[in-house]
């Protein structure tokens, strides 16, 4: 009987905890988490690429490049792990996406930059 009981517990804290779950979706929130796993997928690859662990590098690259689409940090740890593999053609792209990356940054005035501009206008 107290296994019975003992799942019936987990059950309902399962039962309970779904909703708070399912609430809406905060982009802010997802934004700063996917920032926060890009970030600690960049560090462990940069760890993986000084002990030798290219492979693995690659990876972790690989996956903080998926967490964050235009950070070319990411590319270009990329680029340099698979280089050491020696996949030269795939470290090349990698490269040039970290560079289109990067450039794109340069371009782009930041929020705060964009605001104070805006401000100046309407004064």
């Amino acid at each position: 009987m107290k296994v019975g009981s003992g799942i019936a517990r987990v059950a309902l804290v399962i039962a309970l905890a779904l909703p708070a779950g399912c609430a809406e979706r905060d982009p802010g929130r997802e934004a700063s988490e996917a920032l926060a796993r890009n970030q600690a997928l960049i560090v462990s690859g940069n760890q993986a690429y000084r002990s030798g662990k290219y492979q693995l590098a690659a990876k972790r690259y690989a996956a903080a490049a998926v967490a964050k689409k235009d950070d070319p940090a990411a590319y270009f740890g990329m680029g340099m792990a698979l280089a050491r593999l020696g996949r030269i053609e795939e470290a090349r792209a990698a490269y040039t996406r970290s560079r289109e990356l990067a450039r794109q940054r340069q371009r782009r005035p930041r929020r705060g930059a964009r605001i104070a501009a805006l401000a100046r206008r309407g004064s």
